[in-house]
Order: structure tokens, then C-alpha cells, then sequence
């Protein structure tokens, strides 16, 4: 059977929540890197190790590292934006001041008036309407005047990039090595690497688990156009293939998202690569006990396009019903393998 992952949150933090979706068909838990270390999900990391051993399973413990992400800075609190709302991007200089946003030097340097921004997988969009001092200084860093497009509530730390442009920091940051540093102690099984853009990506992480000793899997997230057009030559390099529609639908108009998830899944399988489906996979249930049929559909035929795994994120991490999640992501990919073997056999019947 696929695997099935869920993703560490505040939802599904104790032993009985994680043993119970455990029980359900879970296989495996991904811990975001951006929003935790692993030392601070170390209560998380325990009650997961736990649950496994009460359940008989074993421990599989996924890490999403920060990568060269670019991310908006630490917020107090949530901020909630309205369509029309003025929001003032500043650079790294933990700015506090009222309708400020603090965000990467390079967002800055690379933002043009008319710009297009998005935050938190386009939760919230910007339009980029003027630089309010070019130059910029210690004292009074670049900032740049925004206009909001569409608005949501977001939090700190969320994803940000500039729509048809693409901006990145490091392969693997500081914050990684020292999560790294404490992978094997911790019981981390794969690393999960965002936004590879090529091979070299991939034999930059490679060497940093090498030199550590890390035999971990790799499971390459493709979320941009350069990782798309350089898929040929990431596959021999992951051991698992992600194919990330957050920031993939991001990077190109949403009704092309499709066309690219089934190349991707093409691609892996005529490599013989396993890949891993994941984004909104069962979004509506965030709030609802049950999906909507577009939402099961989407499972199903990720599972018949062959993926060896699928992944949710929030809906476990944050929503109301995590045990309820796993049950029907479990459900639907049973019911597509069953139906692939029919026809595979060529025993499937219509009645």
C-alpha cells in the first residue's frame, strides 16, 4: 500500500491522537523545519515514538528542511489582511511598526512596482506598488509599499516568493545543519529537501548527510519552473520525487498545475521512481468532518497516476478532525489500489 503521511502540529501532538491515526493506516509523520527545530518537537518527536511502539509500527519520521525557501519574518501575532489593505514589506531588521511585514533583503532587491506577491502557498496575494527608499541603510532598511490583492489570515514564518520570479537562499541553511547535526538521535528516517532545482542541489545535501553519517531517504520537492524543466536530471539523484503543488501552482497559471503533476508522474514512472503527491489533498477537512468528492477523486487518481505516497500538511497539522483525516486518505488509496489490481488483471467490473 502507499505510504500515508501526516504532518506534526498542534492538532495531532499526543500519544492517543497519534496512536489513533496510527491505527488508521498512517505510516509515516513529516516535522516542518521552518516552524520548529527539532529539539523544540522533541515532546512531539516522543509521543510519536510512543504511539509507534504501543501500535507495533515502526517509527518513520520525515524532516522538511528550510532550504532555500524564502519566508516572511516572526509576527507576534496573526495578521489578518482584507482585499484593497496597504502593507509595508521591510528588510530583516525585526521591525515591529503597525502594517509591516518583515521579509528577505532578496524579495526586496529583486521586487519591481507591479510585482505580483505571494504568501503562504497564495493564501494571500500583493501587488507591489512603490519603493519607499531605494537605497536603504542599517538604520532604515529597503522597504516597499504593497497593495492587497487577495487576503487571509497568515502567521510567521509563512512562504513567500515573487510570481515569475524566482528567489532563493541557501541549499541547506545554518538552522539545517544543526537540526542535521541531531537527526540520528532523534530517530529522523528521510529529509525532505524544498525547492531543488537541479542535480547539484541534490549532491550538496547528499554530502552534508555523508559527513554526518546520515543514511537518510531523499525525497526531492519539485515546486518551481526550474526544477520542472530539470526533472530529467533530479530523478537519479532523489530517492523519492514530491511533487509539491503548493508552490508549483504558485509558479504558473493554476490550470496548467494538472498537466504538470501528470508529467511529473510520467516521468517517475517510466524512471522507476517512486514520487509523493501532497497539497490540499484533503483541505476542506481543516474544518469539516468529511471531504468533498473532488478532494477523494483527487486521491484516487493520484493513486492510479502512481504515486507510492501522499502526504497532508495542514489538515493534519491544524485542523479539527487529524484521526478522521487519515481514516479517508487511508480509505480512498485502499480503494484505488484494489481498483488498479482489478484492471491490471483485467477483472474490473462496472456492477
Amino acid at each position: 500500500m502507499a505510504e500515508i503521511y501526516g504532518t506534526f502540529g498542534p492538532s495531532c501532538c499526543s500519544q492517543n491522537v497519534l496512536e489513533a491515526m496510527l491505527r488508521e493506516g498512517l505510516t509515516g509523520m513529516r516535522l516542518n523545519l521552518s516552524h520548529a527545530s527539532l529539539l523544540d518537537s522533541l515532546p512531539f518527536i516522543d509521543n510519536y515514538k510512543k504511539a509507534c511502539e504501543k501500535v507495533k509500527k515502526p517509527m518513520e519520521l520525515m524532516i522538511d528542511l528550510h532550504g532555500p525557501e524564502q519566508r516572511i519574518g516572526q509576527l507576534a501575532k496573526e495578521l489578518t489582511l482584507s482585499p484593497g489593505d496597504t502593507l509595508v514589506l521591510s528588510g530583516p531588521d525585526n521591525s515591529k511598526a503597525p502594517g509591516t511585514l518583515v521579509v528577505p533583503a532578496a524579495i526586496l532587491t529583486a521586487c519591481e512596482p507591479g510585482d505580483r506577491l505571494i504568501i503562504h502557498d497564495g493564501a494571500v496575494e500583493l501587488e507591489a506598488v512603490e519603493r519607499l527608499n531605494p537605497a536603504g541603510s542599517e538604520k532604515n532598511p529597503q522597504r516597499f509599499c504593497c497593495r492587497v490583492l487577495r487576503g487571509d489570515t497568515i502567521s510567521g514564518q509563512q512562504s513567500i516568493q515573487i510570481e515569475g520570479k524566482e528567489v532563493y537562499g541557501d541549499v541547506v541553511t545554518q538552522a539545517d545543519l544543526e537540526n542535521l547535526n541531531l537527526a540520528k538521535e532523534m530517530g529522523v528516517t528521510s529529509v525532505m529537501q524544498p525547492f531543488v532545482r537541479g542535480a547539484e542541489d541534490l549532491r550538496t545535501l547528499r554530502s552534508v548527510l555523508e559527513k554526518r553519517k546520515l543514511k537518510l531517504r531523499i525525497f526531492a520537492k519539485i515546486e518551481s519552473l526550474t526544477g520542472l524543466a530539470n526533472l530529467e536530471t533530479i530523478i537519479p539523484f532523489a530517492d523519492v520525487i514530491v511533487i509539491a503543488r503548493g508552490d508549483l501552482g504558485n509558479a504558473m497559471p493554476l490550470w496548467e498545475l494538472p498537466r504538470a503533476q501528470k508529467k511529473i508522474a510520467r516521468s517517475c514512472q517510466e524512471a522507476g521512481k517512486p514520487f509523493l503527491t501532497v497539497t490540499q489533498l484533503l483541505a476542506s477537512m481543516t474544518q469539516n468532518a468529511s471531504p468533498t468528492r473532488a478532494e477523494v477523486s483527487d486521491i484516487f487518481n493520484a493513486i492510479l497516476d502512481g504515486a507510492s505516497a501522499v502526504m497532508v500538511t495542514g489538515e493534519t497539522a491544524v485542523g479539527r478532525y487529524p484521526v478522521e483525516v487519515i481514516r479517508y486518505l487511508a480509505k480512498t488509496v485502499e480503494t484505488a489500489e484494489d481498483y488498479a489490481a482489478d484492471l491490471s488483471q483485467g477483472t474490473y467490473r462496472t456492477e
